[in-house]
């Protein structure tokens, strides 16, 4: 999508509508001369029928004023079916974007990016496919509608614009009262939910430890400012809402008095009073429509605001060449990476070199940076300075999606999707049953899945919450392996594991040594060393040693290196 660099991609979308908005307008057009059928209607009756008390003008009259009133039905109905389709075509082409960008505000971000960015396209959506889009299209007939007063007589037109006015008054007080405190409502509605959600991942914790009252007050707070911020919003918009509906019916009221004291002095025919009132209806009918879905109209545009910042912080990448992985050697070239939202780099420096079907373990101290090497590695979490290179390729020119597929991670904190076994281990793409199987067995979790009521077809729940922590953890091995990815990182692979799950792991280990599988793996454990080729030994975000696995083991005390997190075997 080509974009002038001055026009916001937000912009850019909705400008791709501009013909079916042209469209609404030309509708809009056609619906509001039709609109002065009841009042031509009405004084062709008083001024005309009765007066000639033609009934076969009468019957003509009407008949071509039900006809008129059926093409304006089907217009309306036509132009609230285009405004659908343009809501649909504004979510179809920012709803992928703003998945995208989620993602990456996660990356740069932790725990900033949630769905209310959806919600938010939601409200825009909604907005522009209700009844409060139409007032800004119906406006310009004010004057239309003006004119045709002043035509009747200038004590209409004189009326007329002095209601509109009091109304323009109305509408400014609304948006001065209401616009602050919806913001502040949004915003505290935000806080609240972001906190509840933070608070339901920790059940478990808040609830064995007695934590809930505590954690419940601090919500509550939070909820509630949201509900005060939103009723003073509400109780303000109603307060000038009720004002101006009561304000303008009172108007028509009014005009028809004024209409019977011009028609007793006879300076104009009782039909054109009745006329005049329908006809102001219609010229203040606009503004109505807008004062009554003004905090709409501000929800829309708060939500276009945080859209329009999401989108142009994180803009759309551009493709990049597909460069497949094939022997998986990384290249390390003075890496330093500080985690988002730090203060200081945890990686300073680190180059090295690993070859092919190389089962490298990363040892050292708990807050080493193990676990921040291999985010950085995997572009994770973005590098500050050096680079990080796959087969001679810097990561950044690799394209994420492709190379997906030749990279298995086990992550510390394992996260499962809510779906089958077996979608889990695939990864969620095409179902291979033949390959899902091979992962299993090769990961040596076989036996366990076939052991549950629907076998790989049995549900794991929401986050995997069926599961046990073991049960999780070498599911996620075999998501890992999964395809016979040519690079595969193991981060505390056996932190969850029983005896029996340790041994799977350390075979499922020794078949992608045999493989020329390059294996990265994050342990705290002695025993899984054995089937390693070579350690790299992480101090304070610095390498402090990389050699082969005998020799490392020859010159260092394991144990003590590891505070004693490992387990002798």
């Amino acid at each position: 999508m080509s974009q002038n660099k001055n026009t916001s991609e937000l912009k850019s979308v909705l400008k791709q509508s501009k013909k079916l908005f042209f469209t609404i307008g030309l509708f809009s057009f056609l619906i509001n001369i039709l609109m002065l059928v009841p009042p031509i209607y009405m004084l062709q009756i008083y001024d005309r029928v009765l007066s000639s008390k033609s009934k076969d003008t009468l019957f003509m009259l009407t008949l071509i004023v039900v006809v008129l009133f059926i093409t304006m039905a089907l217009l309306e109905i036509i132009r609230s079916k285009i405004l659908i389709k343009i809501g649909n075509r504004i979510d179809n082409n920012l709803s992928n974007r703003i998945f995208d960008s989620l993602f990456q505000l996660e990356k740069v971000n932790p725990n900033k990016a949630s769905s209310s960015y959806i919600s938010n396209l939601t409200q825009m959506r909604q907005f522009l496919t209700g009844s409060g889009v139409f007032a800004f299209f119906d406006a310009p007939w004010i004057t239309i509608y003006l004119l045709i007063l002043f035509l009747f007589h200038p004590m209409f037109g004189y009326f007329a614009l002095f209601t509109i006015f009091i109304l323009l008054i109305i509408t400014l007080v609304n948006e001065i009262t209401t616009k602050q405190k919806i913001n502040i409502a949004t915003v505290d509605n935000l806080s609240s939910n972001n906190y509840l959600d933070s608070t339901l991942k920790n059940a478990d914790v808040v609830n064995t430890m007695g934590m809930k009252k505590d954690i419940k007050d601090i919500w509550q707070k939070k909820y509630y400012s949201f509900l005060r911020a939103q009723n003073d919003a509400s109780d303000s918009a109603s307060v000038w809402t009720n004002l101006s509906k009561n304000f303008r019916l009172l108007a028509q009221s009014l005009i028809l008095g004024l209409g019977a004291y011009l028609a007793i002095d006879q300076e104009i025919t009782p039909g054109m009073m009745i006329a005049a009132s329908i006809i102001l209806g219609r010229t203040l009918a606009p503004l109505d429509l807008i004062i009554s879905s003004w905090r709409h109209f501000i929800t829309y545009r708060s939500s276009y605001k945080r859209i329009e910042s999401l989108l142009h912080d994180f803009p759309k990448k551009e493709q990049l060449t597909s460069i497949p992985i094939t022997k998986a050697e990384l290249l390390l070239e003075n890496m330093v990476l500080t985690p988002p939202l730090g203060d200081a780099p945890t990686i300073k420096g680190i180059s090295l070199q690993i070859n092919e079907g190389d089962v490298v373990a990363i040892i050292g101290n708990s807050g080493a940076g193990k676990s921040t090497l291999v985010k950085g590695i995997l572009d994770i979490w973005p590098i500050s300075e050096g680079k990080v290179k796959i087969d001679n390729v810097d990561m950044q020119l690799l394209n994420k999606e492709e190379i997906g597929s030749s990279i298995g991670y086990l992550p510390q904190d394992i996260e499962l999707f809510e779906g089958t076994i077996s979608q889990n281990i695939s990864r969620f793409k095409e179902l291979n049953s033949d390959k899902v199987i091979k992962a299993a067995k090769i990961a040596g979790v076989h036996e366990m899945i076939v052991k549950f009521p629907k076998g790989y077809d049995s549900s794991i729940g929401s986050g995997g919450t069926k599961l046990s922590g073991g049960q999780r953890q070498r599911i996620g091995l075999a998501r890992a392996i999964y395809n016979n990815p040519r690079l595969i990182i193991l981060d505390e692979p056996n932190s969850n594991l029983d005896k029996a799950g340790e041994e799977a792991l350390l075979n499922c280990i020794k078949v992608l040594k045999e493989n020329l599988t390059t294996v990265l793996i994050i342990t705290h454990k002695e025993n899984i060393l054995e089937i390693t080729n070579k350690i790299a030994i992480l101090e304070n975000g610095t390498l402090k040693e990389f050699n082969e696995t005998n020799i490392i083991l020859n010159n260092i005390d394991f144990f003590n290196l590891n505070d004693g997190n490992n387990e002798r075997s």
